[in-house]
């Protein structure tokens, strides 16, 4: 249909639609859309009926909205307005690529319209097409050069593409055109002025770099960032004298910053460590109350002259009474000489302060505060949790508490020390102990309910966050709305260790909704950072949402998730109705009668709770819906729910694995554990090119991984077995396989793995696992070379022994292994006294009758050592 002109009247009520679109006046906007269709003539005007179907989709209407779009551009397929609104329309159902087409096909019809060339370039960038991106602005230069968004989205276009010199040109061909006077403080300018040095230096023009600080230095505002700029330009254009004086100043500003340290040691060059150490003397003298200065030394020194630093920096903090400095020592106990030497110090620090309050008995000076005493031992306490002596560990901590009962960090690290023990449980007791001291500290509330998540106390955990949540909404949707993602992470594997799947998966994707959204919310930065000149944080933005899902956050849900759907799909969940059916058919009438009673009762009181649950979610959506109408717009319809039972229950695991999965490939390429799960999939899959790549890449990072070598094995024997490979298919791996291997079978080369790795209890595991996996009748030897405990072997922990005694039970070092299993946790109690996961079987933890305001059922803090 040819396009309808509106005579003066209905062009003066368009008018007042767009008016009111953009004034988000939805509701008056339809009126006056219905005035003009009211009208037989123009009953089909195309435009109108797409700014009508715009206007819905706002309200949320989102079927309707769509009918009248299409409609209205059948109507009008040459109008501009039309392909806008639908561009418009899929944009908000985040179809951006559909969306950049429309965009398109309306520039047909109006080339030259700023608004949908400016709509083009967000969706461009927010897609990184930056070649497109890079064409629209020079466009949008073209009609507004005397705008300085359209300069500046051009060279920021440049700069993405990594043509930095370009780049640079075009804001200096901005910068000229900016009249400020040099005394006057602009903000914009100055970040502007930033923002092309940072151009310069990537560009690597260093001593242009340099000139423009120089020259511009009165003129930007942020002092600290032109002197460490220049500190970083000397030391690159190697004038160290320069470069030292920067770095001394810095550290006057800031004798806290261990950057300045390192800059400075860069630029002095010192050629052996007695001159490296000189550096920090000298700081010592011009800083004695700084720490760091005494801190750094540490890193390098050995022998007695790191004792004495050690000591000198040990002593002020104790002192002072700071506890994180156990913390900043924790990077030193790679070296063993180093920890005995802390040990040996500070076990001297606690014997003398008991004695004679004084660190050393041949000190001459005054005498400690008791105060110090109790740092020592807190001190202590954690160094003995880092190297795996529990016991000694909850001496020094129960000894501290005795001395200061309302310290809240003893009872943080009481707790750490039983997390590290294995006894999560009674790790939450004494986490929630010491919340209870102060329960508006929100980060012990946090604390507290994470180590209630990890003992699976899901319930108790959700009322302890509910302390700090918004009233009104129940605690776990205010989470999610807030996007507190290690809550749903700890809840994600609290719901899998209790077997329940789909509150896991649940979990899972609502992890990666969030991380949709913050990819989503980088679109309102487009424009803001252009119009505000923030643009040395844009692109760090643009750069950080490239590898947003590197985060360990979507890391730790992806892998969970993955691993949920790979036990889906080895055992699939089957409907409850079935089984119990199968149930009945054995049972005699008496019982069959109990049983229907039984599930009558059940089900009323499930019915029940639904009830209760359904009146709470009405009453929220009540208040969400009153929220909703107050600022009247809603972009895009309503998410689709996460259900529990349908998630557990997938058509197909394995292609919602690989959803969770490719991010992880394209991003987490350096961490094995991707291409081993990557394996894990395509093994289920029979996909062997795939597994291929995955074994491939996994040998590159870690070729003894244990895990790896079980992925080996199988896929070796698996390739050896198959018999409907393709030619082509089977010559590449067998190539391949002769590579990794060079070994005839697997046996052999399980057999070669075992003996070069018979020191490490994982190595040993993984190939008595792949010994069953060949020759199922060799298990008895294969559990004497799993459960090996002696003194000489490497990767005892309390993890991979829990591994070993879940191999034991099901079944994967060969079937009724229970008298094995059992000879062996006790083995592993003796050695880990404290870990729930090795007591004897009829132990009952009668300590975790916890409740979410601290009243614990328990009586003193040493009650669990004198059980043991």
């Amino acid at each position: 249909m040819p396009t309808i002109t509106l005579p003066p009247k209905e062009n003066a009520l368009f008018k007042r639609i767009l008016r009111c679109y953009e004034h988000k006046q939805y509701r008056n906007g339809l009126k006056f859309c219905k005035q003009i269709l009211g009208n037989p003539k123009f009953a089909e005007h195309g435009e109108t009926l797409a700014m009508k179907g715009l206007t819905l989709n706002c309200l949320g209407k989102k079927e309707e909205a769509y009918e009248l779009v299409r409609r209205g551009l059948r109507n009008d397929l040459k109008s501009h307005v039309c392909w806008h609104v639908y561009g418009l329309l899929q944009r908000s159902d985040k179809k951006y690529d559909e969306a950049i087409k429309c965009y398109r096909n309306a520039l047909k019809w109006d080339k030259d319209n700023l608004q949908i060339l400016r709509d083009l370039s967000l969706l461009q960038i927010q897609m990184r097409d930056l070649e497109g991106y890079r064409e629209t602005r020079y466009q949008l230069l073209q009609l507004r050069p005397a705008q300085r968004a359209s300069w500046i989205g051009y060279a920021v276009a440049y700069h993405l593409l990594e043509d930095f010199e370009m780049a640079a040109k075009i804001v200096e061909e901005f910068r000229k055109t900016q009249q400020t006077s040099p005394d006057k403080v602009d903000y914009e300018y100055s970040e502007l002025l930033l923002y092309q040095n940072q151009v310069l230096r990537e560009a690597g023009l260093y001593k242009e770099a340099l000139d423009h600080l120089n020259n511009y230095e009165k003129q930007i505002c942020d002092k600290l960032a032109v002197e460490e700029t220049r500190g970083e330009l000397l030391l690159k254009l190697d004038r160290p004298e320069e470069s030292s004086e920067v770095y001394r100043k810095l550290q006057e500003r800031n004798p806290e910053n261990w950057a300045y340290y390192q800059g400075l040691e860069k630029a002095l060059k010192p050629g052996s460590t007695e001159e490296r150490h000189k550096i920090y003397e000298d700081a010592w003298v011009k800083f004695p109350k700084g720490l760091v200065p005494r801190r750094l030394p540490l890193n390098f020194l050995k022998g007695e002259k790191f004792c004495e630093c050690l000591d000198s920096y040990l002593r002020m903090n104790f002192s002072k009474g700071c506890p994180p400095v156990f913390t900043t020592l924790k990077s030193l106990y790679t070296d063993k000489d180093k920890v005995s030497i802390i040990e040996e110090l500070v076990v001297g620090y606690e014997t003398c302060l008991k004695s004679c309050r004084m660190f050393n008995e041949n000190d001459d000076g005054k005498e400690e505060p008791p105060t110090t005493l109790l740092w020592v031992q807190y001190f202590l306490a954690q160094h003995f949790d880092f190297i795996g002596q529990p016991i000694l560990a909850l001496d020094y901590i129960n000894a501290a508490i005795d001395s200061t009962p309302t310290l809240i960090e003893l009872f943080l690290i009481k707790a750490k020390i039983y997390k590290h023990a294995g006894n999560i449980k009674e790790a939450a007791r004494w986490m929630d102990e010491a919340q209870a001291l102060d329960t508006a500290d929100r980060f012990i509330n946090s604390k507290c309910a994470k180590y209630m998540l990890k003992a699976g106390l899901i319930k108790e955990a959700e009322e302890m966050c509910s302390k700090f949540t918004r009233e009104g909404t129940s605690a776990v949707e205010n989470l999610n709305e807030m996007q507190c993602m290690w809550f749903q992470t700890e809840c994600a594997l609290a719901y899998k260790a209790m077997n329940k799947l789909g509150e896991a998966l649940k979990k899972c994707h609502e992890i990666e909704r969030h991380f949709v959204e913050i990819t989503d919310d980088q679109f309102d930065f487009h424009t803001y950072c252009m119009r505000k000149m923030t643009l040395r944080s844009y692109v760090d933005l643009l750069k950080l949402e490239d590898v947003l899902r590197q985060h360990p956050f979507y890391y730790k849900a992806a892998r969970t998730a993955i691993q949920i759907y790979l036990a889906l799909h080895d055992k699939p969940l089957t409907d409850d109705n079935k089984e119990s059916q199968a149930d009945t058919e054995n049972l005699t009438d008496k019982e069959l009668k109990k049983l229907r009673n039984k599930q009558r009762r059940a089900q009323k009181k499930a019915q029940l709770e639904e009830e209760k649950k359904n009146a709470e979610k009405e009453k929220q959506l009540k208040n969400q819906k009153k929220k909703k109408e107050d600022d009247d717009e809603e972009i895009g319809g309503p998410k689709e729910e996460l259900i529990p039972d349908k998630l557990a229950k997938p058509d197909s695991p394995l292609e919602e694995a690989v959803k969770f999965l490719i991010p992880l490939k394209n991003l987490v390429r350096n961490q094995i554990e991707t291409h081993l799960l990557a394996f894990e999939i395509y093994f289920r899959k029979e996909k062997y090119l795939l597994m291929l790549q995955s074994i491939k890449r996994a040998v590159a990072i870690e070729h003894s991984n244990p895990w790896l070598h079980q992925c080996l094995v199988r896929f070796f024997k698996g390739v050896s077995e198959s018999a409907d490979l393709p030619e082509a298919v089977r010559t590449v791996l067998k190539q391949e396989i002769s590579r990794l291997f060079g070994e005839s079978n697997p046996q052999s080369y399980n057999k070669n793995y075992l003996s070069q790795h018979s020191n490490s209890i994982p190595h040993r595991l993984a190939a008595a696992k792949m010994m069953v996996y060949l020759e199922p009748p060799s298990d008895k030897m294969a559990c004497e070379i799993a459960t090996a405990l002696d003194e000489s072997l490497s990767g005892k922990s309390i993890q991979i022994c829990t591994e070993v005694l879940e191999a034991l039970r099901d079944g994967q070092l060969g079937d009724a292994q229970q008298k094995v299993a059992d000879a062996y946790r006790a083995a592993c109690h003796k050695i880990y006294p404290y870990s729930l996961a090795f007591m004897p079987p009829g132990y009952q933890d009668n300590s975790t009758n916890i409740s979410a305001n601290g009243d614990l059922s328990a009586g003193e803090h040493d009650d669990m050592s004198n059980e043991m």
